[in-house]
C-alpha cells in the first residue's frame, strides 16, 4: 500500500510538472515579430525591459556590417497607452564595400555606407568604429481598438530620436487582427520617418531625408510557448523631409521565431533584400551588377529581441 501511495504521489508530481512546462505563457507587451510592431502593449502600471540587437551585413563587395543595439524600458501609462525610453548604441565595419563608379570615382571598390565618414569614399581603407552610445529615443503607443475584442486592432505610434548618426521623428499606423483563438496574428505598420543624417559623425555636414515603409507579418503559435511566421518590408527613401525626391526602393522578406518562458520572452528574425532600386540623386547606393540598395542596408538583416517583464 505504501508503495502504491508513493507511486501515486510521484505520478501526480510528474503530471503537475508536465502541465507547468507545457502551459503556453503569454504576456502583454510580448513581441512576436522582429520589426513589425503589434498592439500587445503593457497594461497599466506594468514595466518591461527589452534589449534589441540588429545586424545588417553584406553589400556589393568586400565586407560591411552595421550593428545597432537598443535598450528599452516600457511602462503601461494606461491599459491602452504605453510609453518607453531607449538608449541606442552602434558599431560599424566597412571595407571596400562600394563598387558604383559614381560613388567611387578615384578608388574602386571604395569604403562607404551609413556611419562611415565621407572622407573614406576616396580611399581603399577599411573602417571600424564602435560608436558607443549613439543617442536616445522616446516612444508612445496609443491603442485605439484592441485586436482581442475588435475584428481589427488600430493604434498610433510616435518616436523621436536624438543621436550622433541621425536625429529623426517616426510615426506609424499600426493594424492587427487575431484569429484561431489568438494563435494566428496578422499585423501591419504604415510608417513615415523624417531624419537629419550626420553624413560625417561629429561634423556639420548633414543629409535631410524621409522614409515610408510598409511592414507586414504573420505569426502562428504552433506549439506551447512557440510561435513562428514570416514578415516583410517595402522600403522607400526620399531626399528632403517631405518626400521631395524618390531615391530608393527595397523589398525585404524573411522568417521569424518566438519563444515565451515564465519570466522572459525572446524573438529572432531574419529578412533578405530580394530586390533594390536606386534612382535620381541616389544612384550612388546601387550599381548595374548589384541589384540591392546599400547605404545602411545589406543583403541580410538579423534581429534578436529579449523581453523581461517586471
Amino acid at each position: 500500500m505504501a508503495f502504491l501511495a508513493n507511486t501515486k504521489v510521484k505520478l501526480a508530481s510528474l503530471l503537475a510538472a508536465l502541465l507547468i512546462f507545457s502551459t503556453p505563457f503569454a504576456y502583454a507587451g510580448e513581441g512576436v515579430f522582429g520589426w513589425v510592431y503589434t498592439l500587445d502593449i503593457q497594461p497599466k502600471g506594468k514595466w518591461e525591459f527589452e534589449q534589441k540587437v540588429d545586424r545588417s551585413v553584406g553589400q556589393a563587395s568586400g565586407s560591411y556590417a552595421l550593428d545597432q543595439f537598443r535598450s528599452e524600458i516600457e511602462y503601461g501609462l494606461t491599459d491602452d497607452i504605453q510609453i518607453a525610453a531607449y538608449v541606442n548604441m552602434f558599431n560599424v565595419h566597412a571595407n571596400r564595400n562600394y563598387i558604383n563608379p559614381d560613388f567611387c570615382p578615384n578608388v574602386n571598390p571604395c569604403t562607404a555606407g551609413f556611419g562611415v565618414p565621407g572622407s573614406y569614399n576616396d580611399t581603399a581603407q577599411g573602417y571600424n568604429s564602435f560608436g558607443g552610445v549613439d543617442g536616445y529615443s522616446g516612444e508612445i503607443i496609443w491603442r485605439i481598438t484592441n485586436p482581442l475584442t475588435s475584428p481589427v486592432g488600430v493604434g498610433i505610434y510616435f518616436e523621436p530620436t536624438i543621436g550622433k548618426l541621425q536625429d529623426s521623428i517616426e510615426a506609424r499606423l499600426m493594424l492587427q487582427s487575431n484569429f484561431l483563438d489568438d494563435k494566428l496574428i496578422l499585423a501591419g505598420n504604415l510608417s513615415f520617418e523624417a531624419e537629419k543624417e550626420h553624413y560625417t559623425p561629429g561634423e556639420d555636414e548633414i543629409i535631410r531625408q524621409s522614409h515610408t515603409d510598409i511592414l507586414y507579418g504573420a505569426s502562428y503559435r504552433f506549439a506551447p510557448n512557440w510561435s513562428g511566421g514570416l514578415e516583410g518590408r517595402l522600403h522607400n527613401d526620399f531626399y528632403g523631409y517631405h518626400l521631395d525626391e524618390h531615391i530608393q526602393f527595397a523589398n525585404f522578406i524573411g522568417p521569424n521565431v518566438h519563444y515565451a518562458a515564465k519570466d522572459f520572452w525572446v524573438t529572432a528574425a531574419w529578412r533578405y533584400q530580394i530586390h533594390g532600386v536606386c534612382m535620381g540623386a541616389g544612384t550612388g547606393d546601387c550599381n548595374s551588377v548589384y541589384d540591392k540598395v546599400s547605404d545602411d542596408h545589406g543583403r541580410n538583416q538579423f534581429i534578436v529581441r529579449v523581453g523581461v517583464p517586471f
